[in-house]
């Protein structure tokens, strides 16, 4: 799998270069996977309740500089914004063995691997998609988003990881559609001793890496 590192780049900009790699995975090309922080954005998933959870009036959006985006993942309502690494993997899934829901699985385990690499104790939870941590009280509160969508066997769109994020942009939103949950930053969990964006991207690709190398190989295949 190559990794390019994008930079920041507005959410349609970069869909359509994943649109692009899209064409040419899915014609035998290498596997990519695209590293990127977006300018402050709110995205829809392909089933939104946009009503009950875009809290934001237009008027409030656009004195913040916020963009809305209907996308074709999968998921709810997000926000992605400056301080969150967004990961978009596109790679074909019948060549490692995935079915779609183990591929999802698959996305929250290396996520709770690289949260690992810096001491933090998260898991997924088999209620709502995503990577998920406790605080001292133990209420979790989300500190990694998923959606994404297979087409014709191979990925698009991905994980946003909130390392520094800005989390007031999510007061604007029902994040993910679930009413109630927090949602966190590595920021915020680890105070002074929170890693830098670019050690953060150095995990998840080296854990990223690591899993497509891995189902290769020959290992089992992992059930969703």
């Amino acid at each position: 799998m190559r990794f390019d590192d994008l930079g920041t780049m507005p959410y349609r900009d970069a869909w359509a270069i994943q649109e692009q790699a899209h064409a040419e995975v899915l014609a035998g090309g290498e596997e990519r996977c695209f590293f990127v922080e977006h300018p402050p954005v709110i995205t829809f998933g392909r089933r939104p309740n946009v009503a009950r959870n875009l809290i934001a009036s237009d008027e409030q959006l656009a004195k913040l500089g916020v963009e809305v985006v209907q996308s074709d993942r999968g998921g709810d309502i997000t926000f992605h914004g400056p301080g969150q690494i967004v990961a978009y993997p596109v790679m074909r899934l019948n060549d490692h063995r995935f079915s779609v829901g183990a591929y999802v699985h698959a996305l929250e385990r290396v996520v709770v691997e690289t949260l690992a690499d810096f001491g933090v104790n998260a898991k997924a939870d088999p209620s709502a998609v995503g990577v998920w941590v406790e605080d001292e009280r133990g209420v979790p509160a989300k500190v990694c988003a998923l959606g994404v969508r297979i087409k014709r066997g191979v990925s698009l769109h991905g994980i946003a990881l909130n390392v520094e994020t800005d989390l007031a942009y999510f007061d604007l939103i029902v994040p993910c559609g679930l009413a109630g949950r927090k949602v966190t930053s590595l920021k915020t969990i680890l105070g002074a001793d929170a890693p830098a964006i670019h050690d953060v991207k150095r995990s998840l690709s080296a854990r990223l890496e690591s899993l497509t190398a891995s189902r290769a190989s020959g290992l089992p295949r992992t059930t969703s």
